[in-house]
C-alpha cells in the first residue's frame, strides 16, 4: 500500500529597500485633504467695491444736475436783468426795438430754427423780403433768392400775410399763393392758397388784407416762396405784409 505523504514546502518572501510601503486597509483611517479656499470672503470684497462705485456715480450725477440747474438760473436771472433795463431805458432807443433785438439773440441762442422776413420793394415775383432790418430776423433757417430754406426735415408752421391796396375804382382778382419748390418735385407745388375778388363802389383808396397760416411737414432743402395776382397792388409795410416759418 502507498501512503499519500503530503510535503510541506516552506514559502519565502523577499523583500528590497525599494518596495512601496503597503498602506493599512482599515476603515477608520483617513488621509489629510487639501484645504479649500474660502470664496465667501473674495464675494464680500467684490461686493463691498461694487457697492462704493454705485454710490460713487449717484453722488457724480446729483452734483452734475445740481451744477446744470445753477447754471440755469444764472442764465435766467441775467436774461431778467436785460429786460429790466431795457424796459427802464427809453432816452435813446425805443424799449420795443431793443426787445426785438433781445429776441432775436435768445432765438439764435436756443437753437430754434425760425424767420420772419418781411415786406420788400420790388416789382417782380416771387415777393423779395427783407431778412435782416427791423423786425426781420433769420435762426436756422436761411433766406436765399426771395426764398425760404428749409433746414430740417419735420412739421413747421408756415404763415403769409399780405395787404392789397388800391388808389382807385378796380375790380380786381386778388391771389396770395404760398408755394415750395423740392428736389423731389419737378414742378412748383402750391401748400395755401386764397383768392378773393375785390368789387369797388366808388372811385377812393381800398385795401384788402389775406393770411394764411397752416402745420406742413416740410423735408429738408425745400425751398418756399410767395406769390401774388398782381405786385403792383402790394403794401409792403412790415407790419401788414410779411412771411414766416418756424419748426415745431
Amino acid at each position: 500500500m502507498h501512503q499519500n505523504q503530503s510535503y510541506l514546502h516552506p514559502q519565502m518572501f523577499w523583500t528590497t529597500q525599494h518596495a512601496n510601503p503597503t498602506l493599512p486597509n482599515h476603515p477608520n483611517v483617513f488621509l489629510p485633504q487639501p484645504p479649500f479656499p474660502d470664496l465667501r470672503k473674495k464675494r464680500s470684497k467684490d461686493g463691498t467695491c461694487t457697492c462704493l462705485l454705485i454710490i460713487f456715480l449717484l453722488v457724480l450725477l446729483a452734483l452734475t444736475g445740481v451744477g446744470l440747474g445753477t447754471y440755469k438760473i444764472v442764465e435766467l436771472q441775467r436774461e431778467l436783468d436785460q429786460i429790466k433795463e431795457i424796459s427802464g431805458d427809453t432816452e435813446n432807443t425805443p424799449s420795443m426795438e431793443k426787445l426785438v433785438d433781445l429776441g432775436k439773440q435768445l432765438e439764435k441762442k436756443e437753437g430754434r430754427l425760425a424767420a420772419h422776413v418781411t415786406g420788400k420793394e420790388g416789382k417782380s415775383l416771387p415777393l423779395a423780403w427783407e431778412d435782416t432790418f427791423g423786425r426781420a430776423f433769420t435762426a436756422g433757417i436761411q433766406y436765399k433768392n426771395r426764398g425760404l430754406i428749409v433746414n430740417q426735415t419735420g412739421l413747421h408752421y408756415l404763415y403769409s400775410s399780405v395787404y392789397f391796396r388800391g388808389t382807385s375804382c378796380q375790380n380786381k382778382k386778388l391771389a396770395h399763393v404760398v408755394y415750395k419748390k423740392s428736389f423731389r418735385y419737378p414742378s412748383e407745388l402750391n401748400l395755401m392758397e386764397n383768392v378773393e375778388y375785390h368789387r369797388c363802389a366808388d372811385s377812393g383808396i381800398w385795401g384788402r388784407h389775406s393770411y394764411l397760416g397752416a402745420v406742413f411737414n416740410l423735408t429738408i432743402y425745400d425751398i418756399l416762396y410767395v406769390n401774388v395776382s398782381d405786385v403792383r397792388l402790394v403794401n409792403f409795410d412790415e407790419s401788414k405784409t410779411f412771411f414766416g416759418i418756424y419748426k415745431l
